[in-house]
C-alpha cells in the first residue's frame, strides 16, 4: 500500500504568498510611477558623491547641488538650441528623401521576390520594417524635443525625475532615510548596507556611461563627417543616446548609419562599417576599461537577459534601468549565497 505524503501549509503562509502576488501585480500596474522613481534614484546616486564632497568641504549642500543642476540644464538647453536647427534640417531632408529610398528598395525587393519565391516571407518582412521606419521617422521629425522627452515618459515625468532626484540629493542620506521609512525595522540595517554597496556601483556606472556616450558620439560625428555621410549629426546623437543601453545600443546605433551610407554608395557603406568597428574596438579595449573598469562586475549573459526583460516590461526606459536593477538583484543573491554558506559552515 503506497504511503501518502501530506504537506501542511499554514494560513499565514498562504496569506503572505497572496500578499506577495498582489504586491508584484501592483508594481506592474504602477510601473510608470516606478520607472520615474527608479530614474530619480539613479540620477541621485550619480550626484551623491559630488554632494558628499561638498559636505566634506563645508560648502552648503543645497546651494552646490542646485548650482550643479542649473549648470547642467543650462548647458543642455544651450547645446540643444545650437544643434536643434541642424537636427531639424537633417530630419526634414531625411524624411523627405525616405519615401524615394523606400520605393527604390521596395522595387528591388519585389524583383528579388519574383526571382526567389522561397525568400518571399523574409523579403516581405524587410519591406514591412522599412515602411515602419519611414512612419517612425516622419512622426519623430515633428518634434525632436518630444522624441527625447518620450524616453522619460513625457515632460511631466522628466520634471518629476528632476524634482525627486534633487530632493534625494540635497537631503543628507536622503535615499537611506527613505529606505528607513518603508523597510521594517529588523531589515533596516541589511537594506541600507545593500543600498550603500549598490549606490557606489550604480553611481560610477551612470557617470561612466554618460562620459562614454559623449566620447563615442563625438568620435562617430567626426568619422561620419570625414566620410561625408549625410545626416552625420543625427546619427551621432542617436549613437550617443543608445550608448546608455549596454551591448545592444551600439549595434542599434550603427544600423541606420550603415544603411544610409550604402544608399549613398556601396563603398561608403563598407567604410562606415569599418568606422563603427574601429570605434567599437577603441571603446571596448580602451575607453571601457579606462572609464568604467569593472564597475558592476555583471556577467554578459546576465546583462543580456536583463535587457530583454527590461525591454519586454517597459521598452527603452526599461532597458536603460535593467542593468542597475540587475546589479541590485545580483547583490541580494550574493548575500543570500554567502549567508547560506556561513550557516552551513557553522552548522
Amino acid at each position: 500500500m503506497s504511503e501518502r505524503t501530506y504537506i501542511d501549509i499554514s494560513t499565514a503562509s498562504i496569506f503572505k504568498g497572496l500578499l506577495l502576488v498582489i504586491f508584484f501585480i501592483l508594481l506592474y500596474l504602477l510601473k510608470d510611477v516606478l520607472i520615474i522613481f527608479l530614474f530619480a534614484i539613479i540620477v541621485a546616486s550619480a550626484i551623491s558623491p559630488f554632494a558628499n564632497w561638498l559636505d566634506q568641504k563645508g560648502f552648503p549642500r543645497v546651494v552646490g547641488v542646485l548650482l550643479l543642476y542649473l549648470s547642467v540644464l543650462g548647458l543642455g538647453v544651450f547645446l540643444i538650441s545650437l544643434i536643434i536647427p541642424y537636427i531639424t534640417d537633417d530630419l526634414n531632408r531625411l524624411v523627405g528623401s525616405l519615401p524615394k529610398v523606400v520605393e527604390r528598395v521596395s522595387s528591388s525587393l519585389e524583383n528579388a521576390q519574383q526571382g526567389s519565391p522561397r525568400y518571399l516571407d523574409f523579403l516581405s518582412e524587410v519591406q514591412n520594417i522599412l515602411d515602419g521606419l519611414s512612419t517612425y521617422l516622419q512622426q519623430a521629425s515633428q518634434s525632436v524635443v518630444g522624441l527625447v522627452a518620450s524616453i522619460f515618459g513625457g515632460l511631466f515625468s522628466f520634471v518629476a525625475i528632476l524634482v525627486i532626484s534633487f530632493y534625494l540629493s540635497v537631503t543628507r542620506k536622503g535615499i537611506e532615510g527613505f529606505l528607513d521609512s518603508i523597510v521594517p525595522e529588523k531589515y533596516e540595517g541589511y537594506v541600507v548596507g545593500l543600498w550603500k554597496r549598490v549606490e557606489r556601483k550604480v553611481g560610477k556606472w551612470v557617470q561612466g556611461q554618460l562620459l562614454l556616450g559623449l566620447i563615442v558620439g563625438l568620435m562617430t560625428y567626426v568619422g561620419l563627417s570625414l566620410l561625408n555621410i549625410k545626416f552625420a549629426l543625427v546619427l551621432s546623437l542617436m549613437m550617443m543616446f543608445l550608448e546608455l543601453i549596454p551591448m545592444v545600443g551600439p549595434v542599434l546605433g550603427a544600423i541606420p548609419a550603415v544603411f544610409l551610407a550604402f544608399l549613398q554608395s556601396p563603398a561608403l557603406g563598407l567604410w562606415v562599417i569599418v568606422l563603427y568597428i574601429v570605434i567599437q574596438q577603441i571603446e571596448n579595449h580602451i575607453l571601457v576599461p579606462l572609464i568604467l573598469g569593472k564597475t558592476l562586475g555583471l556577467n554578459p549573459v546576465v546583462v543580456i537577459i536583463a535587457l530583454l526583460v527590461g525591454n519586454q516590461l517597459a521598452g527603452i526606459p526599461g532597458m536603460i534601468l535593467s542593468v542597475p536593477m540587475a546589479t541590485i538583484i545580483v547583490e541580494i543573491l550574493d548575500d543570500l549565497a554567502k549567508h547560506k554558506e556561513s550557516r552551513r559552515q557553522t552548522g
